[in-house]
């Protein structure tokens, strides 16, 4: 085989043909799992609930934060199969507060640590945490399908309803979260002031 191969040269481009298209395969398929560490889409809800816009936002060191995006709710079907959301997460928002929503893995190192974090919120005012096992999700997911959670932990914060002028907006952050990134996330969540857009 290895004779014929080196002596026929068609069988030769053949050969190499093949391999470049294994090669582009490969490095596509790999290049498709993205890092994107927040995601925007919108969501809406049945009346006298929440709905959560995503947004996306990652400010450069000294910028102001931007703003949560307000996007197009989804078709009044999709807003129908959510079930309503637990009273406490509902008294809070209607309460002005900023709420903070964690979903986790029992059981994981990260979910844990994060846990952790969020807990450390109590002390702060006008924010309302709640820690959400992944397997109760589907009591939530008014707001998760709105950020569209498709990992945990996931640590969703929600701005309080005076500043999206009743509209909610929530933000979604993946993975580890140290209890600095967790407080910046709510003190981004309640900026009420100018907000630059940022470009690398």
């Amino acid at each position: 085989m290895r004779e014929k191969l080196n002596s026929n040269p068609v069988a030769q481009i053949a050969l190499i043909g093949f391999l470049i298209l294994a090669s582009g395969f490969f490095v596509m398929s790999s290049m498709g799992g993205g890092g994107e560490e927040e995601s925007e889409t919108p969501a809406t809800t049945p009346e006298g609930s929440i709905s959560a816009t995503a947004t996306a936002t990652a400010p450069a060191e000294g910028a102001v934060p931007a703003a949560p995006a307000s996007v197009p709710p989804l078709p009044p079907s999709a807003a129908d199969a959510a079930p309503p959301l637990p009273r406490p997460v509902t008294a809070a928002f209607a309460a002005d507060r900023i709420v903070v929503l964690l979903f986790v893995h029992n059981g994981g190192i990260d979910d844990r640590m994060v846990a952790a974090a969020v807990a450390g919120l109590r002390s702060v005012p006008d924010v309302s945490s709640f820690v959400v096992p992944a397997d109760r999700i589907a009591r939530y997911a008014a707001i998760a399908q709105g950020v569209a959670v498709d990992r945990v932990p996931a640590l969703v914060v929600l701005r309080p309803k005076r500043l999206n002028h009743g509209i909610p907006a929530a933000s979604v952050h993946y993975g580890f979260q140290s209890s600095q990134s967790v407080v910046q996330a709510v003190i981004d969540a309640g900026y009420n002031g100018r907000t630059l857009d940022y470009h690398p």
